[in-house]
């Protein structure tokens, strides 16, 4: 397991500079029982010297559970929505029964008690009201990671740890946008400093939840769902760590998702902006969010398995070589393509309406193509379009479809190596496509197919560049391409 680090961190202490702690992010699966906990426990007694701060997911699918109770006692099912509730009591309370005696098992049964009560009025609120809000939702779902981080805190300290609960809620301050909060961050970082540093200074071990934060009012937030990553990075930066690490279930960042080819390799290293746009465009294993803290202030990040710790795992850094290879093939899923046509002509100031319209409703756009008469736009949901439809309604026309994958190749400077979009088309030659897009960024081709066919779209362009060893042609300058459903244009 790389311990790269130490040298350095123990130099810095010496010269008398802030002591860079090493931030530990552990994900469901890593903290889903009391084996991943013993693991966790072993993991952070090699990293004591580097002082390490823990973040900590909720346990594997408790958070899907809790999203699913919700969505029943809104349609008016509050009984079937506490069954739910009653069975991730009983889950908690044998994760603290395996690990956890004496009086602190007592205090913990107590905490449980207490925090699953709270939980049982928020769903009966939520029936109440016939809907669950998106207030509601971040309370509900920022519960999982409040009960896992307390037994984590716990358990980890009876297993020998010298660890300290800190609440996420008191530390990571945000503005009010529920369900995908953005950091305060002068707040955050006079926060961590003011609640985490002394902690660390002192030795201890603190032990906070992911994925959730709160106003400055003290409301519930979240950071977006995988945003337990993105709580690492952000403690990361305001506490000026000397890495982030990211511990899941695979050996780091794949050539592609494993289950779909099971020769998929790890990739040892990347720069922040592959990682950021491989995450963007659909792999898993990383929060789209997280690089960005990390960036700002430099910090390597690692992905790291929990259950395999002698891996080397995926090193994320500022620079790499830039030798135009492709790193990584991934599809994102569940997406739609929405067609707008203006009632006269696409100007400016049309454009800015229209990108105001979807802003205010909360819509996030993946990608855009255009051409003079119309454009094509990328949206992870249709919830919410017939509305932005009626609201543009005199100055556009909208129609979407949905059930379509994107499919993207992420490489550094890949645009400037031609032959790679050829070998791209002609592998997928039969496959239609809707949307092709090649230039906005120097390191990733992106498609839009059918959703049924993103897998064997993936599998071919897996085949294609990692199934033998390429020889690496010299890199030349190339112009990008976009195409949409119209002639190619350069």
């Amino acid at each position: 397991m790389n311990d790269l680090p130490r040298q350095r961190n123990v130099e810095n202490q010496a010269e008398g500079a802030p002591f860079a702690p090493v931030v530990m992010k552990f994900g469901g699966t890593s903290v889903q029982d009391a084996a991943a906990l013993r693991r966790v426990s072993k993991l952070v007694k090699r990293r004591l010297e580097l002082r390490p701060v823990l973040v900590i997911s909720a346990l594997a699918k408790v958070t899907d559970q809790l999203l699913s109770a919700g969505k029943l006692a809104a349609q008016g099912n509050e009984e079937s929505a506490k069954g739910i509730l009653q069975t991730l009591k009983q889950r908690h309370e044998h994760l603290v029964a395996e690990l956890i005696t004496g009086e602190e098992a007592a205090e913990l049964a107590a905490f449980l008690q207490d925090e699953f009560q709270v939980a049982e009025k928020l769903l009966h609120s939520i029936a109440t009201e016939g809907e669950i809000s998106p207030r509601a939702q971040d309370h509900l779902l920022g519960l999982g990671e409040s009960f896992s981080s307390r037994v984590a805190a716990v358990a980890l300290r009876q297993l020998g740890l010298d660890t300290v609960f800190v609440d996420a809620k008191q530390c990571i301050i945000t503005d009010a946008v529920h369900t995908q909060a953005t950091p305060l961050w002068d707040d955050t970082n006079e926060r961590l400093q003011e609640k985490v540093g002394p902690l660390v200074k002192a030795g201890q071990i603190p032990v906070l939840g992911g994925f959730m934060g709160s106003t400055r009012d003290g409301i519930p937030t979240t950071l977006g769902r995988g945003g337990s990553d993105y709580s690492a990075a952000i403690l990361g930066a305001g506490l000026q760590a000397c890495r982030i690490e990211i511990w899941t279930d695979v050996d780091g960042i794949m050539t592609t998702d494993p289950r779909l080819c099971p020769d998929a390799r790890r990739v040892p290293r990347m720069n922040f902006q592959e990682a950021a746009e491989l995450a963007y465009f659909g792999a898993k294993v990383l929060h789209p969010a997280t690089l960005l803290p990390a960036k700002r202030r430099n910090i390597p990040v690692w992905v790291l398995n929990s259950k395999n710790p002698e891996s080397n795992g995926t090193e994320i850094v500022a620079d790499t070589d830039a030798s135009g290879r492709v790193k990584a093939v991934t599809a994102k899923r569940g997406i739609s393509v929405v067609d707008v046509e203006p009632v006269r002509w696409l100007a400016p100031e049309l454009l800015r309406e229209i990108f105001e319209v979807f802003e205010k409703h909360h819509h996030g756009l993946d990608l855009l193509s255009a051409s003079p008469n119309s454009m094509s736009l990328l949206v992870s949901t249709t919830a919410g379009l017939p509305v932005i439809a009626e609201e543009l309604k005199g100055l556009a026309h909208l129609r979407w479809e949905n059930h379509k994958a994107l499919v993207s190749l992420v490489g550094e400077k890949i645009r400037r190596r031609p032959e790679i979009a050829s070998q791209v088309f002609s592998s997928v030659a039969d496959i239609e496509m809707r949307m092709i897009c090649q230039g906005a960024s120097e390191r990733n081709i992106s498609f839009l197919v059918d959703e049924a066919q993103a897998e064997e779209a993936v599998r071919r362009l897996h085949k294609l560049f990692f199934s033998v060893q390429e020889t690496q042609p010299e890199v030349v300058p190339f112009q990008g391409l976009c195409q949409a459903g119209g002639p190619w244009q350069s």
